[in-house]
Order: structure tokens, then sequence, then C-alpha cells
């Protein structure tokens, strides 16, 4: 099921009968499809957890360790699924713990449906135990908030959280009830799934003359880039995309968010975008006559100084989300509409090319790339193990088949750039809040949602250690999940930038660990650390192979720097290679 299709459900009978709230909710989220919850019990949300426990063969609850692991999984399941995640927790601190995750959902577009307990209806705003107001501390993070009150409010309540959830721009929705709205009574007489609520277009009308004033801007063009999204994901686009990309000829270059609709070896595939993407994409975007953006919102790390970005070429902006076009980078063409929608439009009337020359200017970039940078990270002559050749043997072992979840920081960004990925959702990562310690929870999620893949978490040391409880939730659930910890020793992202820009000064970044190893086993899990290049490939070679989950740890050069690099400030021209 994709975050656009609604499950087909029965039609409520006629026959009615008294349910608790919290029952009601549970027998909302069956008919939605739903089978695995991520939560934390608290005393708000303890009717809940009652009822559950007559719905245990239904429905899967997973423990996790912390409500910020919670949510991260669900992020993960959704994001590998491409279902919508569900999460539970308790009021007060148990609902603020949710926070981090609904802001990185909220940017990344992920659908998430986010239950929350709260005092009793008669309490609130009285400073009550364990009270917040969830409402306002969420509503700038969220999709659509709603605090329940009554009982009789859930089921509708709960239809509009999963339709707004997973419609349109799909993003995180968070529900809080009171805990007298999860104890009393309704009458209940079937689940309605919603379709459409009057005040929400999730998709705006697709206006066939904007198509066709972008095909006749594609058909004269001599020098096209396309950049492509994550919406292509999210819309299930990536047929259509495709079929647009090899009719038209033009080179295309991804967000991380985005990797994975083509393949990694495409011959139309030019590479990553952004401040650490690859050098053609980059100085070409400011070469080119017209520029096609594809479900993606021209984020500071991909445009660099919006001042200096394309301001040579005509700009198209296909988009499900009005408000991203013209937000930051002003479209000469707005296509509004889901891209599934668009793009076959498109693509019917774009003449067939090849673009022979213009290609080879990417070619071209790409082999100065590869001497410069490319060669020393993937095949290192120096002793010390590099983040990227870890990467690349790995793509050898796994030959693209794995699920990769990357943290923050370097190893994030040597993981977008070097892994060979096959189709989309196989590299799932926190974009656009940038959280450390999302990985390994999400790892976790990503399992539970494509258990039949290889999942494997690529985390530094500085990440690891944020979220490290939850390796409780794999010895508890007994999934497998293989977690990489690169260790260079150093908060590395922010250790290169003071070595660049402000002379070394390494104020805070140097960060000392557990013997990992130690600690994995502690949880049941087996491990293993390495240093030497000999010992790695047997090491990858024994953690894929062990049946259960495995930490490997791999100590990596201490101050190696991820390049290309755009320097904070400067144009996506002035990228460097050095």
């Amino acid at each position: 099921m994709t975050p656009q299709t609604l499950p087909v459900l029965d039609a409520p009978t006629a026959e009615t009968r008294l349910v608790s709230g919290a029952e009601a909710l549970l027998l909302g989220l069956l008919a939605e499809g739903v089978d695995t919850i991520f939560g934390y019990p608290g005393g708000a949300i303890l009717p809940i957890y009652d009822a559950l426990y007559d719905f245990k063969e239904q429905l899967n609850h997973v423990l996790v360790r912390h409500e910020q692991g919670g949510i991260h999984a669900g992020q993960g399941y959704a994001r590998a699924s491409g279902k919508v995640g569900v999460v539970f927790a308790t009021s007060g601190p148990g609902a603020t713990n949710l926070v981090t995750g609904l802001a990185d959902a909220q940017i990344d577009s992920t659908p998430l449906v986010c239950i929350t307990g709260q005092v009793f209806a008669h309490l609130l705003g009285t400073d009550a135990f364990q009270e917040t107001d969830v409402i306002n501390i969420t509503a700038p993070v969220t999709k659509w908030n709603y605090q329940v009150t009554e009982a009789r409010e859930i089921p509708e309540i709960l239809a509009k959280a999963f339709y707004i959830a997973r419609s349109g721009r799909p993003g995180p929705v968070l529900i809080d009830i009171t805990k007298n709205a999860q104890l009393d009574q309704l009458p209940f007489a079937g689940y309605v799934p919603c379709a459409r609520i009057r005040s929400y277009r999730p998709v705006p009308v697709v206006r066939p003359e904007a198509v066709a004033q972008a095909a006749a801007l594609i058909n004269r063009a001599q020098r096209p880039l396309v950049l492509w999204g994550q919406g292509v994901v999210l819309g299930g686009a990536e047929r259509e995309f495709r079929e647009f990309i090899e009719k038209s000829g033009i080179p295309a270059a991804w967000t991380i968010l985005g990797a994975g609709v083509l393949p990694t070896a495409h011959p139309l595939n030019v590479g990553m975008l952004g401040m650490h993407g690859n050098y053609g994409p980059n100085v070409l975007t400011n070469e080119c006559d017209v520029l096609i953006a594809i479900g993606m919102r021209f984020d500071d790390r991909v445009t660099g100084r919006l001042d200096k970005y394309a301001r040579q070429a005509q700009v198209i902006h296909l988009d499900i989300d009005p408000t991203e076009i013209d937000k930051n980078v002003a479209a000469t063409v707005p296509v509004w509409g889901d891209c599934k929608q668009t793009l076959p439009l498109l693509t019917q009337l774009v003449e067939a090319r090849t673009h022979a020359g213009w290609r080879q200017r990417f070619d071209q970039f790409q082999a100065e790339e590869v001497d410069a940078v490319i060669q020393d990270a993937l095949f290192p002559t120096t002793a010390a193990l590099t983040m990227g050749e870890v990467i690349q043997q790995l793509n050898e072992l796994t030959q693209g088949e794995a699920i990769l979840v990357s943290d923050v920081g370097q190893h994030q960004m040597v993981t977008c750039r070097y892994a060979r990925l096959e189709e989309s959702r196989r590299h799932i990562t926190s974009g656009g809040l940038g959280t450390m310690g999302f990985a390994l929870p999400a790892a976790i999620g990503t399992k539970f949602g494509v258990p039949e893949r290889t999942v494997v978490a690529i985390i530094g040391d500085g990440g690891v250690q944020m979220t490290i409880q939850e390796l409780g939730t794999l010895m508890q659930t007994g999934i497998a999940v293989k977690i990489i910890v690169l260790n260079n020793q150093f908060l590395g992202m922010v250790r290169q930038w003071q070595e660049l820009f402000s002379e070394r000064r390494y104020s805070f970044v140097n960060i000392e660990s557990p013997d990992y190893v130690a600690v994995a086993r502690g949880y049941r899990i087996e491990g293993q650390s390495v240093a030497a290049r000999a010992e790695l490939r047997p090491a990858l070679e024994a953690m894929l192979a062990h049946p259960g989950s495995f930490l490997l740890e791999v100590m990596v050069a201490q101050e190696q720097n991820i390049f290309p690099m755009v320097p904070q400030g400067c144009s996506v021209a002035e990228i460097r290679l050095r």
C-alpha cells in the first residue's frame, strides 16, 4: 500500500455495541490495516494498553526503550514499507519526547499517527501530574493535531488522522486522548474511513496549460538538468519518472531522500546534489539552461547561496505542495500536482532526445572527481581504514539488496555518495532535520516494515550513543538488524568544519566511546571490532551471515574529510575537491 492509497474497508453494519474509547481506537487501527505499533506505556495511556492486552494476536506492539526511539522506529517503518507508522506514548514527558521525531517526520514528509495519553479532561489546565499542553507544543511540527476529550470522538478523529497523514504530501499527525475518553463507552457500529475533508485539498488540480508550457521549454533546451527528490518516491512515481528521463534523455541528479529512484549505475543518473554531492551536477547547475525540479524543495544544502543559484536557467518545478513552489527558487513554470499524474502528461509532450554533448560534460567532471576524491575514498593506499571502503565492501557483499539506514554526520554523506542502490526505499536517513540518534531505532522500525530484507544501520560513534538503549528493543524482539559503527573518535562532521574554517580549534569534538562489543553482548547481541584492512571483509561477511542482530565496530581514520564540499555561504559552482 503506497502513502496515497486508502484501504478498502467494510461499511459499518446496523449492529451497534458499546465499547470503550480505548477499544474503539484499537478497532480503528485494525480497520486501517495497522499491524505494528511502537510505544511505551504510562499512566495517562494505561486504558489503551489495558485494551491492547486483548488485541495481542492482531496488533504487534514493540516496546521501545525511549519514546524518541519509538517515533524514529515508526519513521523507519513508514519510510521502508510505504505504510503509516503508528506510535503510542503517555502524557507529559512521554509526549514531549516525541517532539524531535515529529519535527523530523514533518520536514521529511513521513506519514505517522502518534497517539498520546492525557490527564482526565476535568484536570486540563490545572498543572496536574504529567500534564503538558501537547497540542500547542506539537502544532508547529505536525501536519495536524487534535485533542480528544470525549470517547464518541475517537473513531472519526482517528479516520481523519490516517487520511491526513497519508494523503497529499504526507506528514505526522498527533491525537491526544484524555484518560476519561479512553475509559468511557460509546456506541460503536463499525469504523468508517475518511476519504474527504471539506476544507482540506491534499492534491492540487493539474493545469494542462502549465504542463504544455513546461514541455515547450524542455523541447527547446540545449542543456537541461533534472533534479529529483523524495516526492517521486512518496507519489509512487518511480516508473513514470524513469519513462520521462529515458525519453527526454536529460541527465538527472538527486537529493538524499530521493536516492534509488534511478539505479546508481543508470547512464542518466549523474549523482547527488548538495553540500557533499557530486562535482558535475553541482557545477553544471549553474550552466544548465532549463532546470526541472521534481518532488524536491530547494533546501539550502542543495542550493548553497540562493543569489548565485542557477540564475541563468529557466526553472520548471513539479510539486504536490504549492507552498514549496517559489518558496526558495522562483519557478518560470510551476506544475502543481502529484508527479504520478503530471509526469506521464509531460512525457507525452516531450521530444525523444539524447543530449549527448551535454551529458559528456558530466562524464568529464565525474572523471575528475574519481581522480581527486573517489579513488582514495574507496580504494585507499593508506594504512587507516576509510568509511568509503566499508560502504564499497558492503556493496559488493549485498549487491544493492540490503536496506541501509544511516545516522547523521560524515558516515551519512559517505553512505549517500557510495551506496549502491537499485531501487527506492533502500536508503533511509534523517534529511531535513539531521537528527543524530535516528539510525538505530529507525533500523528497528525498518526491519518490522520489511522483515524479508537485510537491514544495515550505519552509525557514527557520536550518534549511536544517543539512542544506544534501543539495543534493548533488539534484545527483546529478537529481530535481526546489522549495526556498523564507524568509529573515528570524533564528532566527525563538526570536526571537519573546525579544521577547515576554525584553524583546527577542535572545541569539544573529541568523543570517547565505551567498548561497543561488550555493550552489545550485555544486550545478548553478538559483536566484533576491527581496525585492520585484512579483517574488514571477513568481519562484514560474519555480520551478514549471523542469524540475529550483530554490532560491528570499524575503527576508521580519525581526520578523514568528506569531499567534494560546498562551503557555507558559497555558490554550488564553488564546490571544492580538496
